[in-house]
C-alpha cells in the first residue's frame, strides 16, 4: 500500500511512527504512513482485539457527546483529537445542532495540518496544535478561536490521550487546572487505559507504544476517578468502555474488559466554587 498523505508539515518525520496516525489507522481512516501501519499491526498481532478497543473508545465518545447535547452543551474543547476523519465530534454535533462549536486540538503536526484541510469550510469548527500538558494556553486559544466561551458550559473530551501523560508530569495537577477553567454546568468527559483486569499481552503492547513520541501509561479505576476531581460523575460511574451507556444492551458482550480502558463523564455542579 503506498502512502496516502500528499502533503507532510515541514520537519516531520515520517519515519518515525505518529500516534495520532497510528490511532486513525485503527479507526479505518486514511491519513497513515506505511511506518504508522507496520507498527499498528504489530501491535495487533500482539493483542488481536485493539482495532476493537479503538472503535470502542471512538463510540463511546459519540455516545457522550450525544448525552450532552440532550443536556444542552453546544461548545466542545476536543484535546488528543487525532485527526477528525472518522465518526469526529463535529459530524456528531451538527447531526442534532448544527450550531454547536467544536474546538480540536492535538500536539502532532501532522493531525493539525490535515485537520485544517478538513476543516476548512467548516465555519463551526477550527484546530489548534497545543499540548495537553499546557492547559492554560490551550484555553486561551481556544477562546481566540471564537467558538469557545468559558464563560458558559463547556464540554471538555479527553478522550483516549490523558494516559499519554507520564507521572513525570503530574497529570492529576493537569487535569486540576483544566477543570478551573470551566463553568457550572460544564462537562470533563474522560476515557483511559487502565492495566486492571488485563492479560499480559496488554502489557506487551504498552511497551510497544516506547516507539512513538508519546508512551501510554496504563491507570487503575482510582487514578481516572482522581482526573474528574470534585465533578460529580455521571450514571454509570467511571466503567469499562462498553458498559457506559450502551445504545443497546446487546452491543455488550460477557467480557467488556477486554476492550483495556475505562469511560466516565463528570459534571462541575452550581454549588461549588
Amino acid at each position: 500500500m503506498t502512502d496516502q498523505l500528499d502533503d507532510v508539515p515541514a520537519g516531520v518525520d515520517i519515519s518515525r511512527p505518529s500516534a495520532a496516525r497510528v490511532y486513525d489507522y485503527f479507526l479505518g481512516g486514511a491519513h497513515n504512513f506505511e511506518v504508522d501501519r507496520q507498527l499498528a499491526e504489530q501491535i495487533m498481532a500482539m493483542t488481536p482485539h485493539l482495532a476493537e478497543t479503538m472503535r470502542a473508545g471512538r463510540a463511546f465518545l459519540r455516545r457522550a457527546v450525544r448525552m450532552l447535547l440532550a443536556d444542552g452543551v453546544d461548545q466542545f474543547l476536543d484535546i488528543g483529537s487525532g485527526i477528525p476523519t472518522v465518526g469526529n465530534v463535529h459530524e456528531v454535533t451538527h447531526a442534532v445542532d448544527p450550531t454547536a462549536t467544536v474546538v480540536y486540538v492535538d500536539i502532532d503536526p501532522v493531525a493539525v495540518a490535515h485537520s485544517r484541510t478538513i476543516l476548512a469550510d467548516v465555519a463551526t469548527a477550527a484546530v489548534i496544535q497545543a499540548d495537553l500538558r499546557e492547559p492554560d494556553t490551550i484555553c486561551d486559544r481556544a477562546v481566540a478561536t471564537g467558538l469557545i466561551d468559558f464563560g458558559r458550559p463547556v464540554a471538555v473530551l479527553l478522550a483516549g490521550v490523558a494516559h499519554f501523560i507520564p507521572d513525570a508530569d503530574d497529570p492529576q495537577e493537569i487535569l486540576r487546572r483544566l477543570r478551573a477553567h470551566l463553568a457550572p454546568g460544564s462537562y470533563l468527559v474522560i476515557s483511559h487505559a487502565t492495566y486492571e483486569d488485563q492479560p499480559a499481552e496488554v502489557l506487551a503492547a504498552q511497551r510497544l507504544s516506547a516507539r512513538t513520541d508519546t508512551e501510554i501509561t496504563l491507570r487503575s479505576r482510582a487514578d481516572v476517578a482522581a482526573m474528574f476531581g470534585d465533578f460529580t460523575v455521571v450514571e454509570p460511574g467511571i466503567v469499562h468502555l462498553p458498559l457506559w451507556r450502551p445504545d443497546s444492551p446487546t452491543d455488550v458482550d460477557d467480557h467488556p474488559e477486554r476492550f483495556g480502558a475505562f469511560g466516565g463523564v463528570a459534571r462541575r455542579d452550581a454549588a461549588l466554587s
